[in-house]
């Protein structure tokens, strides 16, 4: 029977020119549902499904996983969703060409090589044949990019404090001229990329994080910069990076006026290693600035996710608990004299729905298992909780030690 704007399976197959057999596989892999099953078991589809396909196919020929299409195609409404999915794809393709000339070049001097019958350095030539097998650690480096990109918009969109987390965190670091500053997990460098004109001249700003991937995506950032904002190279400060553990911080004694490490240290294994460390590098009257979250923190999207399933966890661990506002000060204290604790005054109200899925989504939880599935009831479980502003407590600060 033939159903007013539906096509059957194999009428959709041809349309988009490819098999009824891929069209059943994106069904039992839950990526393409069909809008209408009848009683019979035949599958119909809708325009609104062929504009979905056609989705899902540009994304597998951008080399996106099915796994990855599946997280980034929860809803046709989601544009800003995939625009940060193409954006992950773009930075990828951009660290394939940057390998690729790296092993272009390396060619051509293998090349020169034999052709003046000097040694040929074999190991380099491996080294990149490992760098151009990195695709699956990028896709991960930048799925966590992502992640603190819709944590950091959140923010950024709803915040009742105009000032903003990090020029305020910033305004605690009190940097003067000449100081040699280690900011350790620097992330997306949001903290200087926010406030790259109000850099004094002569200070050096070391830029660590564990990901070497990461600290290229980071540096690229500072150098294209915001728009609007001073460029790397206007800036009247040095920039350098620096991938280490900071349970092993790879330089003297007494070498930096000031450390910062922004919600880091519950991130620690070992964070009595870590603060021995950080103590270590820290010159005489130098300063640590470490940032953290207090057990009321966003603690109304908890509630909110527990309403729709009672199964969800955002996270596996409160890491407030390793290392928070309450706790702190006493983890603190046997490796610094003088600390003092400063908070950030802030709320949310969250008056639209999509970024606040954004963000429960970048959780490092279960969420997904339980949302993605039904994403069009969470979608409209959450429009309603947003309807008339919905209200988030924020309670995060940080500590200052000498």
């Amino acid at each position: 029977m033939k159903l007013p704007g539906y096509y059957t399976s194999g009428q959709f197959a041809k349309m988009a020119q490819i098999s009824v057999r891929t069209i059943r596989f994106y069904d039992q892999q839950n990526i393409l549902k069909p809008s209408y099953v009848n009683d019979a078991g035949a599958r119909f589809y809708s325009d609104a499904d062929f504009a979905r396909l056609e989705q899902i196919l540009l994304l597998k020929y951008l080399g996106f996983s099915l796994d990855d299409i599946r997280n980034m195609t929860v809803g046709d409404a989601e544009h800003h969703m995939l625009r940060n999915s193409l954006k992950l794809q773009l930075k990828l393709v951009q660290d394939r060409i940057e390998q690729m000339q790296m092993v272009e070049k390396a060619i051509q001097d293998t090349t020169e090589a034999i052709d003046r019958h000097e040694d040929i350095n074999w190991s380099r030539l491996l080294d990149l044949i490992h760098l151009t097998n990195m695709e699956s650690a990028l896709k991960t480096q930048y799925q966590n990019a992502s992640n603190i990109s819709a944590r950091i918009q959140l923010h950024k969109l709803y915040s009742s404090n105009p000032q903003g987390w990090f020029p305020w965190v910033y305004e605690q670091c009190d940097i003067q001229e000449g100081m040699k500053i280690l900011e350790l997990g620097c992330g997306s460098g949001s903290l200087w990329k926010e406030n790259m004109k109000l850099l004094p001249s002569g200070i050096h700003v070391l830029l660590n994080d564990i990901s070497e991937g990461m600290l290229r995506d980071t540096r690229r950032e500072l150098e294209q910069a915001g728009t609007g904002g001073s460029t790397l190279q206007d800036s009247p400060s040095s920039f350098s990076f620096h991938a280490f553990d900071c349970s092993q911080i790879p330089f003297e004694d007494s070498r930096f006026d000031l450390v910062i490490a922004n919600h880091v240290l519950f991130y620690c294994d070992d964070l009595t290693t870590v603060l021995l460390e950080i103590r270590r590098v820290l010159k005489p009257g130098g300063h640590f600035i470490c940032s953290t979250y207090g057990a009321e923190h966003m603690k109304e999207i908890t509630g909110l996710v527990k309403g729709f399933h009672s199964q969800i966890t955002l996270s596996a661990d409160h890491l407030y608990d390793r290392f928070g506002l309450e706790n702190g000060y006493s983890l603190l204290e046997p490796f610094f004299t003088d600390i003092e604790t400063r908070l950030y005054e802030d709320s949310l109200l969250v008056s639209q729905p999509e970024p606040l899925i954004e963000y429960i989504l970048s959780c490092h939880g279960n969420q997904n298992q339980y949302i993605l599935d039904r994403y069009k009831d969470f979608r409209s479980y959450v429009e309603k909780k947003t309807k008339r502003g919905f209200h988030i407590t924020k309670q995060a600060g940080l500590f200052v030690c000498s």
